[in-house]
Order: structure tokens, then C-alpha cells, then sequence
């Protein structure tokens, strides 16, 4: 038997610059990343327009807008329908459907039509084992400087948790902001993780003194308190 020939696509890695376009979109023409400097960016893709799960999910992220531009961060969505699929959709999202006690909701985020999948094509979004005509569902977390920070993927069938999303970003931003790492099942406000010594003089001195609101599980794993939730440092 005579297997499938598909294009070759190419995914970004962590830690890539996050590959460059402009597209048109429902807010009008972007280009990536010139339009966001300075700015983190959650690019997620969906499968298509007027699809059930999908629709859960813009709820819940136009739901969600105002606490990501809080944090810095913009929101961009992606599927291979057209704008005018894109606008007709989005109307109907904000005129007809309540979803979890919210309802007219406004998606006011740029969705790109990507008829032609070429942005789709250059994260990976189109995968052909699962379908040579939609997206995954993927999510690309991307840094102020246009650099991925982490990616997702989840199949057509599975919607995505945005509060884990969140928490991720949160998590991301830590780690730019305090060079700290977050453990198994962190949330905003646990413990984190300081860098493991690199040498045994750093071992010593690290054993020799900890820090303050700093304690050792052992040499390589100590861990510090939250400075947000200690009062002595307020």
C-alpha cells in the first residue's frame, strides 16, 4: 500500500524566534511581531468557525481579555476560514450564544483568516494525521521578544483550560521577572524554585547561609517563599 504524501510542515521550537507574517484579521491587517513589540502573546489556533467546542473557547477567552492585557498580553486567534466566516461567526457568538452565565460577548481579539495556511503551516498548526484541511488546536506563548516561551497542542475533540494557560503565563513571567522556576502543580502565590548550585564552593555557601524565607529540601532543590506573601518584605 501506497502512503500518503503530505507537505512537509516545520515546527517552531521553544526558544525560536516565532516566525514572522502578516495576515488580515477581524480587527483589520497585523504584522507579527512588528505590531507587539514589547508585549507577551498567547497565538492560538481552532479547528473552524461555527463549531461547538471552539465556540466554548472564544467565550471563555474574550471572558478572559482584560486579565491577560493586564498582564501585558494580547491575544491573537487563527483558523483557515475567511474574515467574513470569521465576522459572521463572531456575530452570532455575541448576538445568540450564553455559555456558563456569560453572554453578548464581544470578541474583540484579531482572528486571522488563513485560507491559503500559511501561518498555519509555519507553527505546525496543520498536522495531517489529524486533518489536512483544519487546525489543531494549538497555543503558542511568545515573549516581548518575539521568542516562543511554550507551546500546547491539544486534538480537535479536547477544548483547551485557559486557566491553565494563565497560569502558565504567570509562570513565564516569574521566571523573566525573578529567574526563579515553578514546581509540580504550582499557583500564583506558592513556593518557587531557586537555580540549583552549579558547584560544590556554590553547595557550600548556599548550605552554609540560606536566605531568608529561603529553605533547602536538599543541596540541589531549595525552594523560597512567594516575596508577594510575605509581610516582612511588604
Amino acid at each position: 500500500m501506497v502512503e500518503a504524501e503530505y507537505e512537509q510542515i516545520h515546527m517552531p521550537l521553544i526558544g525560536d524566534d516565532a516566525p514572522a507574517f502578516t495576515a488580515v484579521t477581524t480587527q483589520g491587517q497585523i504584522n507579527f511581531p512588528d505590531d507587539y513589540k514589547g508585549k507577551w502573546v498567547i497565538l492560538f489556533s481552532h479547528p473552524a468557525d461555527f463549531t461547538p467546542v471552539c465556540t466554548t473557547e472564544f467565550i471563555t477567552f474574550a471572558s478572559m481579555q482584560e486579565e491577560f492585557n493586564g498582564m501585558n498580553t494580547e491575544l491573537i486567534g487563527l483558523s483557515v476560514d475567511s474574515v467574513f466566516s470569521h465576522i459572521a461567526w463572531l456575530k452570532r457568538i455575541e448576538e445568540k450564544i450564553e455559555y456558563k452565565g456569560a453572554k453578548n460577548v464581544e470578541i474583540k481579539f484579531p482572528v486571522i483568516a488563513d485560507l491559503k495556511m500559511d501561518v498555519a503551516k509555519k507553527y505546525g498548526m496543520i498536522q495531517p494525521n489529524a486533518s489536512t484541511t483544519q487546525a489543531v488546536r494549538a497555543v503558542f506563548i511568545i515573549d516581548p521578544e518575539a521568542k516562543i516561551r511554550a507551546m500546547l497542542y491539544y486534538p480537535q475533540s479536547a477544548g483547551r483550560n485557559m486557566q491553565e494557560v494563565k497560569r502558565l503565563l504567570i509562570a513565564l513571567q516569574k521566571n523573566e521577572a525573578e529567574k526563579v522556576a515553578t514546581p509540580a502543580n504550582w499557583q500564583p502565590g506558592d513556593d518557587v524554585i531557586i537555580p540549583a548550585p552549579s558547584s560544590m564552593e556554590a553547595v557550600k555557601e548556599r548550605l552554609g547561609k540560606l536566605e531568608e524565607n529561603m529553605y533547602c529540601l536538599d543541596w540541589f532543590i531549595c525552594l523560597k517563599k512567594d516575596s508577594k506573601n510575605n509581610p516582612e518584605s511588604k
